[in-house]
């Protein structure tokens, strides 16, 4: 078996590691040194001529015009790829390493794909005299304002690391709330898929054989039959509607959503839903108020906060909140008033903001307020999924007995007549 010789970087204490492992292959024994802790940063089989690696380092260098070759992707960075990318960089930032140290290590580790991408892209910028901030905001696919805007104030405080590990602990407090909710909902779901295919089947296969029964024997059928018979009829004739339908809908939603009206009286009627209305809403206030907490807590200038966590809210009706507070602290208002004239957050969250303010705490304010909604989600969360599954059963049940009542009833006068 192979021996390859590595070089690599303890993620807890700094320290240079440089061993030898026995492995099948180079990407199998990446792996094995990775599972011991360790960051590799140079890696080959032992044995190998310098001369080869040289030879084979020039020729990448030649394709790639100096420059790392990247690959074709779709798509921007996915929140869980951030978010270890995120953590991984604190670890290192922590440990003492350079920038430019850090992100080459993570490039090196990151599987082909658009993080890879845009890290050879950070990587060059950075080499040819720019900042962090300034090459990661170059990469908008990546990294957002919300990023990009902690990491210039770490590198304007010089506090990089403790930047990024509240960024990381942030990006982990996002993703671990929204596994939850997605989690939730998993069950749900696949019964709803479960038993729209099964009543479609019968639809499609059992009422028409049903119908031919019916019209063999001249039968008057009542009209819960007919009902039934001519449901069936439109499912077979137009099936291949049933996928578009939801579909068309979603669209519709996103066209509608094109227009600043309309994309506020669709998110205004989406919070007025029953229990999901609650949901959409608390986990918006919960997202908004700890990204608030977080850039303030960075030192990010108070307006910028509030343009970034606009952006971030994700819904018309927050975002014209957030620009009526805006508006109102540029001419000098606290954040507690025009917050409180806007009527999206209840009393409790207001009380929090003054409180902050007027004892100068209104980042660790904004962080109880965001752990006391993502609490309130998660139970509400919980109680959907509760009030679900007796509706589900109700609902289900209801339609199998329409479609047994109106099979039967033409059968119950069938054997009268028989009899």
């Amino acid at each position: 078996m192979p021996v390859y010789q590595y070089e690599a970087m303890d993620a807890t204490t700094g320290a240079e590691v440089k061993d030898t492992v026995e492995a099948p292959s180079e990407a199998e024994a990446q792996a094995l040194v990775r599972q011991k802790g360790l960051f590799v940063t140079r890696i080959a089989e032992k044995g190998r001529g310098k001369k080869e690696k040289d030879k084979k380092k020039d020729k990448d260098k030649k394709k790639a015009g100096g420059k790392k070759a990247k690959t074709f992707s779709l798509g921007g960075v996915s929140a869980k790829k951030l978010c270890t990318f995120t953590r991984q960089l604190s670890t290192l930032q922590d440990a003492g390493l350079p920038i430019l140290r850090s992100l080459r290590i993570l490039e090196g580790q990151s599987k082909p794909g658009a993080l890879k991408n845009s890290l050879i892209d950070v990587i060059d910028d950075v080499e040819s005299g720019n900042t962090l901030s300034e090459a990661m905001a170059k990469q908008p696919k990546a990294f957002d304002n919300l990023y990009v805007n902690m990491v210039k104030a770490g590198e304007a405080g010089g506090a990089l690391e403790v930047i990024l590990q509240r960024l990381a602990e942030f990006k982990e407090r996002a993703q671990s709330l929204k596994r939850k909710v997605q989690g939730a909902m998993i069950y749900p779901v696949a019964v709803i898929l479960v038993a729209t295919g099964i009543v479609t089947f019968i639809m499609i296969w059992i009422i028409p054989k049903f119908k031919a029964i019916f019209e063999g024997f001249d039968l008057d059928l009542p009209a819960i039959t007919v009902a039934l018979i001519e449901t069936s009829n439109w499912v077979v004739a137009y099936w291949y509607l049933l996928p578009t339908i939801p579909i068309a809908f979603w669209l519709s939603i996103k066209l509608i959503k094109k227009n600043k009206t309309g994309a506020f009286v669709i998110d205004w009627l989406a919070l007025r839903i029953p229990l999901l209305g609650k949901i959409l809403e608390k986990s918006t206030v919960a997202r908004t108020a700890r990204t608030l907490g977080t850039l303030i807590a960075s030192g990010v200038p108070i307006l910028e906060a509030l343009v970034i966590a606009r952006d971030t809210s994700g819904n018309e009706v927050f975002v014209r909140a957030y620009q009526h507070i805006h508006q109102a602290i540029r001419e000098g208002e606290s954040i507690a008033v025009p917050l409180k004239e806007t009527r999206v957050v209840d009393d409790m969250v207001v009380n929090m903001v003054d409180v902050g303010e007027e004892t100068g705490a209104l980042d660790n304010m904004l962080y109880k307020v965001a752990d006391v909604y993502d609490e309130e989600v998660t139970v509400l969360v919980d109680g959907l999924i509760s009030l679900l599954e007796p509706l589900m059963v109700v609902v289900l049940g209801l339609i199998v007995g329409f479609i047994v009542i109106a099979l039967f009833l033409p059968l119950i006068e069938l054997l009268n007549k028989l009899s």
